[in-house]
């Protein structure tokens, strides 16, 4: 059989490889992208679906006066909160900033359709803008774009090892699910788009601090492919122990919900934002908590206001002001529920107190944990009641409450080093939220690249025909903020299409 050729090949098919296949593919290039999972889409598909932007026809529209060097700056807020400013790498910061208008724009001309913007502090003015109906719309237009410029899509087939000829990549070594090897050639580039390696617990082990590789990323297929092939053709890492997480996030409902079975059909996104955009806040609310409760981590307030983790045991395991999603993963089955009384529950029911937010769009209480994720609320009249719904020993539960109420009265954890700042569990009734789990959300290292997706060697020399983009070619640029991270993937996307396009 002969071997696939292209012009370029891409390899990942989420939205960092679909957008430099579209790119190459608008050049006239002939493009065969490649990916390993059964449907295209990879982390992008799993996002909340916002991209942060600067000087948009959406700011415009509503009368916000931005600026690049503005969203420059406050892309560094964000990092010196973790006090992380010194690691970024500030050519690709302004490469990001001064190209988000022009990557929104292009995605708004594929039929994408977006609401907002929305602030998220420390942002001066608002930048998020979140597509509609969901993140899916980002996969379903590229792909379409993607197919009307004639690229050949092969799924279920996993890049494993570049190929090099006389010192320049030349293409990829392929395996199917049927475990048949195919070579595919490129005359002018490969472009490694396979997301970050936040499922992969060897290069966790290698590149992550201690306790992290036990920690499951929320992309299981996130298993850092491409980095691995790039290494193994002498490229290099930067920032590698950096990741966002590990956080606690309660598990998924066991069916979609409503705002994600949305289909992304343009005329029904349109009505969509024209709806948002005219709805008064009340009638918004029910609809943003469907996506708040189902998402996002709870907040680290509640644990400071004196809520509890327990293990499947009954048992608590762990300091909750002192990273308790390190001691989750340790934990039977790797889970664990959060326990409070009354008198949390009370606090938790309005501002400040909220369980969990989507920043600038709204805030969840405990009443919209009841209303909206029945599967992991519970509140009975009785700790033995409690531990009976939860499925954990009694006897445990008790002790353990019994013990957390002790050190409570006495303003001191004797087992944690703890102070709690509530007054123990001691209130009925009482309350329980989870499962929940850790995981890393994304890791930050990438390839080393230039700014026109080059992946370079350790001596910091182009790798002839070897292109990056997304979080395999995160080139050290920090992305801390929401938004940040899509942005990226479909900016640099565009340019690595562009520039193997070239040859």
């Amino acid at each position: 059989m002969a071997e696939p050729r292209a012009d370029v090949v891409v390899v990942g098919g989420g939205g960092a490889g679909l957008a430099a296949a579209v790119e190459a593919a608008k050049t006239g290039c002939r493009v065969i992208l490649i990916e390993k999972n059964p449907s295209l889409g990879g982390t992008t598909s799993l996002s909340v679906g916002s991209v942060s932007a600067c000087r948009t026809p959406l700011q415009r529209r509503k009368g916000i006066e931005d600026s690049f060097d503005a969203f420059f700056e406050d892309i560094g807020l964000f990092n010196d909160r973790r006090g992380l400013d010194e690691r970024d790498n500030l050519e690709f910061r302004r490469l990001l900033v001064q190209e988000s208008p022009a990557t929104l724009q292009w995605l708004m001309d594929l039929g994408v359709e977006f609401f907002g913007p929305m602030p998220e502090p420390p942002n001066r003015v608002p930048r998020m803008h979140n597509a509609l109906p969901n993140s899916s719309a980002y996969v379903y237009r590229l792909r379409r774009e993607a197919r009307r410029r004639g690229v050949e899509m092969k799924l279920g087939t996993k890049g494993e090892r570049l190929l090099v000829e006389a010192g320049r990549v030349a293409g990829v070594e392929a395996a199917t699910t049927r475990g048949q090897k195919v070579s595919i050639i490129a005359s002018g580039g490969v472009v490694l788009a396979t997301g970050d390696y936040s499922s992969s617990a060897e290069m966790k082990e290698s590149y992550l601090p201690p306790g992290i590789a036990r920690i499951e990323g929320i992309n299981p297929t996130s298993t850092g492919d491409g980095h691995r092939m790039a290494i193994e053709a002498g490229a290099r890492i930067v920032n590698g122990d950096m990741l966002l997480g590990p956080e606690i996030r309660f598990l998924a409902p066991r069916h979609r919900p409503r705002v994600s079975r949305i289909p992304p059909y343009r005329p029904l996104a349109r009505l969509m934002r024209l709806v948002l955009n005219r709805l008064p806040a009340g009638f918004l609310r029910p609809f943003m908590m469907s996506f708040i409760t189902t998402y996002l981590a709870p907040s680290v307030k509640l644990l400071e206001e004196g809520a509890i983790f327990v293990n499947k045991e009954g048992r608590r395991f762990t300091n909750e002001l002192d990273q308790p999603a390190l001691a989750i993963p340790r934990q039977p089955e790797r889970e664990a529920f959060i326990l409070f009384d009354a008198v949390v529950a009370r606090k938790f029911s309005r501002w400040p107190y909220f369980i969990s937010t989507a920043p600038g769009v709204a805030y969840a209480y405990l009443a919209d944990y009841r209303r909206n994720r029945k599967d992991i609320y519970v509140e009975e009249p009785s700790l033995e009641a409690l531990a009976l719904r939860l499925g954990i020993l009694e006897a445990n539960l008790l002790e353990t409450v019994g013990e957390y109420n002790g050190y409570s009265d006495q303003q001191h954890d004797l087992a944690f080093g703890r102070t709690p700042v509530g007054s123990g569990l001691k209130v009925p009734p009482y309350y329980a939220l989870g499962p929940a789990k850790s995981w890393v959300a994304v890791t930050d290292g990438g390839l080393a690249v230039t700014s026109g997706m080059e992946v370079l060697d350790k001596d910091a020399n182009v790798i002839p025909g070897l292109f990056a983009a997304g979080s395999t070619g995160q080139g050290g640029v920090l992305l801390g903020a929401h938004g940040l991270h899509l942005s990226w993937a479909f900016t640099s996307g565009r340019i690595a299409g562009r520039n193997a396009a070239s040859g």
